[in-house]
C-alpha cells in the first residue's frame, strides 16, 4: 500500500522533537556520560598517585545520594519532627525545607573540572595578578599525615582571592572543600563553584533548622575525611589585623567526635598575605556605617572599569602585577594526640564544657596562624610611613627605617618574605607601588602619608601589627 499522510506542522514539530529527544536520551546523553566518567576515573587515578591527601569516597559519590543521605540524616529527621510540632505543620512542609537546605548546601565535586579546569584557571589568575610565592612549607610533614585522617587547613581571611591562592598552591597536595558565602550564588558561578567541591553557607543565618543541617553535612564530610579549608574569622578582615576566630564551625567537626573511634582530625594552620588586596577600600568602607550602600550596578562597573584598564595596560605592555602573594604552613595539630594530652572527649562533654574547650582549641589555632602570617614588603614599608607621621622621608631613609623593622623581626623568628635578589629594589618598588596608588606622595624626593589615604596605609600595616604590639 502507498499514500499520503497529511498533518499539520505543529503535530510534526512534536514528533521531531520526541525522536530528538529519544535519541539523546537513549544512544547520546548516555554515550557522553560514559565518557566523562571515563576521564573522571583517569584523572582521579592519576591524581591520587601525587597527591598527599587523598581524595576520599565521600566526595565522589553521586550528589543526589548525599542529599538524601542529608535529608535522612537521624539528628536531621528529629529536628524535622521538633519543627512540625513546634509549627503546627505537617511533617511533609518542614521535609520539603530541608531538601532545599540540603541542595543548596551539598556540592558535587567534579575531579576533572578541579584539577583540569579550576587548577589551570587558579594558576593563571593568580600569577597574572601576583608574585605567588611559598614561604613555609613542610612537605615531610604533610606526607607523614595518617592516610585516612581529616586535614583541615586553617586559615586567615585577607581577600576572596584567598580560595584561588590556596586551592592552587595546595593543589599539589589535596583537594580541598571550601565554605563559601551567599555571594557566589549567582548563576554560572554557583554551578562552578560545586563542582570544584565547595559548600555554601548562609554567614548570619539565625534559622535552627538550616543549621542542624549545615552542621550535620559539616559533620559528615569530616568523619568521612574530606579535606577542608576553613577560615576561623567568618569573614574578611576589614581593617586589616587579625579578627578573633567563631567557635561554630570547629562544633559542627568535633561536637561527635571520639579520639579512639574516629578518623583523627588534622589542623593545619596556614597564613596569607598580600602586598595589595583587591578589596582594601571596600573593606575599610564596610567600617563606616554612615556610608551610603552601593548598588550591584557600581560593582560591576567598577570591576568591569578595572578589568578594561587592566586590559589597556598590558597591551601598551605597561601592566605591573601586584606585588607579593605569600602564603606559609604552619606545623599540624592532630587532634587525637591533643585531646590524649589534654584528657579531652567532646562527645562525652555538655555544651557548655564543649565549647569551653573549642575556645581554647580555636585561640591556639588564631595564634598559630599569626605565627606563619608572612611580613611582605608593602607591609614593612606601610608601617615605616605610618610611624613616621607627617615627619616625611627619602627614599634613602625608608629603605634605612625598613632594613631595621626586617632586622628586629627576624630576630625574633619572624617569616619574613623579602627576596634575597635585592633587598634595596624591593623596598624600593614595594614603595613605588604606593605611590602609585596615592597612599603616599612625593614631594622633592621627600615621602610621606597622603592624609586622605591613611587608612588604606593603615590596613597594610595593621596585616603585620601582631608582631609588632607582641614585640
Amino acid at each position: 500500500m502507498s499514500g499520503q499522510i497529511t498533518i499539520s506542522v505543529w503535530v510534526l514539530l512534536i514528533l521531531v522533537a520526541v525522536a530528538v529527544w529519544a535519541i539523546l536520551d537513549r544512544v547520546l546523553i548516555p554515550s557522553t556520560r560514559w565518557f566523562l566518567r571515563r576521564r573522571i576515573n583517569r584523572v582521579i587515578d592519576e591524581i591520587s598517585i601525587r597527591l598527599d591527601v587523598q581524595i576520599k569516597p565521600f566526595q565522589i559519590t553521586k550528589r543526589h545520594v548525599l542529599i538524601d543521605r542529608l535529608v535522612y540524616d537521624t539528628q536531621v529527621v528529629e529536628a524535622i519532627q521538633l519543627q512540625a510540632v513546634e509549627r503546627h505543620c505537617p511533617r511533609e512542609v518542614v521535609q520539603a525545607e530541608v531538601v532545599s537546605y540540603a541542595k543548596e548546601i551539598v556540592p558535587s565535586f567534579n575531579a576533572y573540572l578541579y584539577f583540569r579546569l579550576g587548577y589551570w584557571l587558579a594558576k593563571k589568575i593568580a600569577r597574572l595578578l601576583y608574585r605567588v610565592r611559598i614561604g613555609l612549607a613542610d612537605n615531610q610533614e604533610f606526607a607523614g599525615i595518617a592516610p585516612d585522617s581529616t586535614v583541615v587547613f586553617v586559615m586567615n581571611h585577607r581577600s576572596n582571592m584567598d580560595y584561588i591562592l590556596v586551592a592552587f598552591l595546595a593543589a599539589e597536595k589535596a583537594a580541598l572543600s571550601y565554605a563559601v558565602g551567599e555571594w557566589a550564588k549567582i548563576w554560572p558561578l554557583q554551578t562552578l563553584i560545586r563542582a570544584m567541591g565547595a559548600y555554601f553557607v548562609r554567614r548570619q543565618s539565625g534559622n535552627a533548622l538550616y543549621r542542624r543541617v549545615l552542621e550535620r553535612y559539616i559533620n559528615m564530610a569530616t568523619k568521612e575525611g574530606v579535606c577542608q579549608a576553613v577560615f576561623p574569622e567568618g569573614g574578611l578582615s576589614r581593617d586589616g589585623r587579625l579578627r578573633p576566630p567563631k567557635l561554630g564551625i570547629f562544633d559542627y567537626m568535633l561536637r561527635n567526635f571520639e579520639p579512639q573511634r574516629d578518623r583523627d582530625i588534622v589542623f593545619i594552620p596556614v597564613g596569607i598575605n598580600y602586598d595589595r588586596t583587591l578589596e582594601d577600600r571596600s573593606l575599610l568602607r564596610a567600617l563606616d556605617p554612615e556610608a551610603p550602600k552601593r548598588s550591584l550596578w557600581f560593582a560591576i562597573r567598577t570591576t568591569l572599569q578595572f578589568i578594561r584598564r587592566s586590559v589597556f595596560l598590558m597591551i601598551l605592555s605597561r601592566w605591573q602585577r601586584f606585588g607579593y602573594a605569600c602564603v606559609n604552613f604552619g606545623t599540624q595539630i592532630s587532634m587525637r594526640t591533643y585531646c590524649q594530652q589534654n584528657d579531652i572527649d567532646f562527645s562525652r562533654m555538655d555544651r557548655a564544657a564543649r565549647f569551653s574547650e573549642i575556645e581554647k582549641l580555636a585561640v591556639r589555632l588564631m595564634s598559630d596562624i599569626k605565627q606563619v602570617v608572612p611580613v611582605l614588603p608593602v607591609s614593612l614599608v606601610a608601617t615605616v610611613m605610618r610611624e613616621t607621621g607627617d615627619q616625611g622621608l627619602s627614599a634613602f631613609e625608608v629603605e634605612a627605617h625598613v632594613n631595621q623593622l626586617i632586622e628586629k623581626l627576624q630576630d625574633s623568628r619572624v617569616p619574613v618574605y623579602v627576596t634575597t635578589r635585592s633587598r634595596v629594589q624591593t623596598i624600593l618598588d614595594a614603595l613605588n607601588m604606593l605611590k602609585l596608588r596615592h597612599l603616599v606622595v612625593e614631594s622633592d624626593g621627600i615621602y610621606k602619608v597622603a592624609p586622605e589615604e591613611y587608612d588604606v596605609l593603615s590596613y597594610y600595616a595593621n596585616s603585620i601589627a601582631h608582631w609588632l604590639d607582641d614585640s
